[in-house]
Formats: C-alpha cells, structure tokens, sequence
C-alpha cells in the first residue's frame, strides 16, 4: 500500500466513522443527559481509536477493526495490544469528560436556580386577573430621577 492509499483508506474510513457518530447522535437523543454523553463518548473512542499494525513501517489502522478481524480470523497477534489502546484511550477520554462535568455542574446549578426564582416570579404574576394585570400596564412606572432628563419637551 503505497502513502496516498494510506490517507485515501483513512479519509474513506473518516468520514463512515464521523456517518456512524452522527447517527449514533440521532439514536441517543432521547435519553436522559448522564446516559446519552458517556454512550457518545463511548462510541467516539471506539470509532477514532488508533492501534498500532506494523511499527516497522508506522501504519495505523482503527482499534476496533483490528480486534474484529483478529477474533473473526482467529489470528490473535494484534488484538490484545489494540485492546489495551482502547483501554487506554479509553481512560483519557473518560477522564477528560469528567473534567469537563466537573467545570460545568456548578453553571447548571446556578442556571436552574435562576430558571427557579424566574418561574416563581411569573408564578405570582400568574395570579392576578386581567384586570389586575391591565391596571399594572396603566400605570406609569417610576423611573429613578439619574435616568430622566433634565429637558422638558412640550406636549401638544
């Protein structure tokens, strides 16, 4: 396999991975948040996994697919290292995205306190009649003497 066949087969198996996410993608997306981000994660990291073939000559190929035709063929030679890449990947990639809910659990915290006081605040809104509501709009809100003007325009 000359070096154009290499990045030809890698870009042809890129984009059936990146097809295969994107459904993948459309599949989980009814689940619940903390179901559906690991299974994509998941699936990331067996799609995009790397392993080694030939250290001779450096050619990669994806893990998944080396342990598929290792055990389907019953060669064995490069499924166990192709495991321990996945596994490895596997770690960094999760630890990574427990970094990253780490750093994002207290926004959500303060974001669903926010939407809390919101919906409380229309909640007592919600109580008034129309014509409560209408009286409120009537009325003329007071605006600090700072935000006024200091011009006084005629009315005609």
């Amino acid at each position: 396999m000359i070096e154009n066949d290499y990045f030809l087969a890698w870009g042809a198996y890129a984009i059936a991975a990146l097809g295969c996410l994107l459904v993948w993608f459309r599949i989980t997306s009814w689940m619940w948040r903390y179901v559906r981000e690991p299974l994509r994660v998941l699936v990331a990291i067996l799609l995009f996994c790397p392993t080694i073939v030939d250290p001779a000559k450096e050619l990669f190929a994806p893990a998944v697919a080396i342990v598929a035709l290792d055990l389907l063929f019953k060669v064995g030679s490069n499924a166990w290292r192709a495991v321990a890449d996945l596994a490895m990947y596997g770690l960094i990639v999760f630890a990574v995205y427990l970094v990253f809910v780490a750093i994002r659990w207290p926004f959500l915290r303060s974001a669903k306190a926010r939407k809390a006081a919101r919906d409380e605040e229309q909640g007592e809104d919600s109580d008034l009649t129309l014509r409560e509501r209408m009286q409120q709009e009537q009325q003329p809100k007071q605006v600090p003497r700072s935000a006024r003007s200091a011009r006084v325009e005629p009315r005609f």
